[in-house]
């Protein structure tokens, strides 16, 4: 009798975990679609209407590329957390035009930290380049941090590393916000010790955390000064300076 009362209590236990790690995935599934900042659709139909670049929906992720095809440097950017990807194409076209690749990657459930694929998924986009950047903005910059072991050079935007890879010979850029109410700088400032000494850290006056994407404000975010084409044009800049200074000739 008290065996098949032990086994009853036993197969009660596990119903009731297994009921709620069905609850737990489901609400985290549920969660995951619920509330993702979507594409402003007036930023996207410049991309799309770019003659100076192509734009391929591929398997590894939204590939933006020089149309000429002339293309040494790779760039593979991880969105923020619950961001469509197509919001980072418009600020990230300007790196295409000036001869990048750029692979926006589109994160498991919206969310780098579920996305364990390695940095070779994205790659094999454009199998012909040998010299690459990881970056990501915001949750997707943390990311970027782990996958950039296997990477030349590591992009910040509003974002810092939880994983420390100071004593690395990453080529680093970090671009921070001055209105940033999320990645403030501050916390940016506070993770400087994660990141190799000679990493380049850049503070863009009247930024917020939105301004590095194109999809509408953001809860607890600071207010943007800066104009959506000169935070397109300032980021281009700045990448591009960094991407001649540290990868060019790699």
């Amino acid at each position: 009798m008290q065996k098949k009362r032990g086994r009853r209590v036993l197969r009660w236990i596990l119903g009731s975990i297994a009921v709620v790690l069905v609850l737990g995935i489901g609400g985290i599934l549920v969660w995951s679609q619920v509330g993702v900042m979507a594409a402003e659709p007036e930023p996207l139909a410049t991309v799309r209407e770019n003659p100076d670049i192509t734009v391929t929906d591929a398997p590894e992720g939204i590939v933006l590329a020089p149309a000429d095809g002339d293309s040494e440097i790779g760039v593979v950017f991880i969105p923020g957390a619950k961001v469509d990807p197509w919001a980072y194409a418009a600020i990230l076209q300007g790196l295409a035009e000036d001869g990048m690749t750029v692979v926006i990657t589109r994160p498991w459930l919206n969310l780098a930290f579920f996305d364990l694929r390695g940095l070779d998924s994205f790659t094999s986009a454009a199998p012909d380049i040998d010299t690459w950047a990881v970056g990501g903005h915001s949750l997707g910059g943390v990311r970027a941090c782990q996958l950039a072991a296997d990477a030349d050079a590591l992009l910040l935007f509003g974002s810092y590393c939880a994983t420390d890879v100071s004593d690395t010979d990453l080529a680093v850029l970090s671009i921070a916000g001055s209105e940033d109410g999320l990645s403030t700088p501050e916390k940016i400032a506070d993770a400087r010790h994660l990141l190799p000494a000679d990493a380049e850290l850049v503070e863009i006056p009247g930024a917020s955390h939105a301004s590095f994407g194109d999809y509408g404000p953001q809860a607890g975010d600071g207010t943007p000064t800066i104009s959506d084409e000169e935070m397109h044009q300032t980021v281009t800049a700045l990448v591009d300076a960094f991407a001649q200074e540290s990868l060019a000739g790699r």
